[in-house]
């Protein structure tokens, strides 16, 4: 893909998953790849795979050193590190804040930084790995599902505001990928994931689809269009079915 030959290019929670391909498919296209992740043993393991730069650590800090490391540019960047935090309401507090910093204020956090260079030259890619439940929701999830429908809410801010000026912005939002975060779901992620869990090379295939169109909604599952509408035209009906997965869930967990 032209678009981003020669590109320098910065993933986020590149140690595994997601991650992993879509920093894979990049350095196949021809750009220079920074793999960015907290755990810095399985971030040099992708880049060793792919010949890429490795930033460990924060993903929130990670754009000044990811520029020095890439030559003073970046130019397109993957926020992709993220959290599956589980419960409801009674859910810690650190486990909320937790989810809001990783899923949320790394992207906002992010952006701060590369936007004005962006805006200075005209162009930038900005790409969020959002998720279904950023459109939708999920059960058992609550601060996951929060959280990322705010994800999704700031790229499609981004988008909005900027595209006139040449940044692109796309939301990746796909439903189950089979990657640790999947396995970690227990029975939630068994009943409303897993029958339908893609690859994640899929993810990233999606994405460069997205690229190529210029389309902003990245949907690895395109049923998830159909769900979003039916949610937008009938609320009622849709939190119905919603619910009868959740009381689905209690009754195979002996909760109801």
């Amino acid at each position: 893909m032209e678009a981003v030959r020669d590109k320098a290019v910065v993933v986020t929670g590149a140690g595994g998953g997601i991650g992993a391909a879509l920093a894979r498919r990049f350095a196949a296209e021809g750009a220079r790849v920074v793999v960015n992740d907290l755990d810095e043993a399985k971030a040099k393991r992708t880049a060793e795979e792919i010949g890429a730069l490795v930033v460990p650590g924060d993903a929130s800090t990670v754009v000044p050193a990811a520029r020095e490391a890439l030559g003073g540019a970046i130019d397109v960047f993957c926020a992709n590190a993220g959290v599956g935090t589980g419960g409801g309401p009674n859910a810690p507090e650190e486990d909320w804040a937790l989810a809001w910093d990783v899923n949320v204020m790394a992207h906002v956090r992010a952006a701060k930084q590369l936007l004005p260079e962006w805006l200075e030259r005209g162009n930038g890619r900005f790409v969020s790995t959002v998720s279904a439940a950023g459109l939708l929701t999920m059960v058992e999830a609550a601060p996951y599902s929060v959280t990322k429908h705010g994800a999704y809410a700031f790229a499609e801010w981004l988008s909005l505001t900027y595209r006139h000026r040449g940044i692109d912005v796309h939301a990746i939002c796909p439903q189950g990928v089979r990657t640790d975060m999947l396995a970690a779901t227990g029975a939630a992620g068994e009943l409303v994931l897993t029958p339908t869990a893609v690859e994640p090379a899929a993810v990233a295939d999606a994405l460069f689809a997205a690229m190529e169109q210029g389309r902003f909604l990245v949907l690895p599952h395109p049923e998830v269009a159909d769900y979003y509408a039916a949610r937008a035209a009938d609320p009622d009906r849709w939190l119905g079915g919603m619910n009868h997965l959740q009381r689905k869930l209690e009754q195979a967990e002996g909760r109801a």
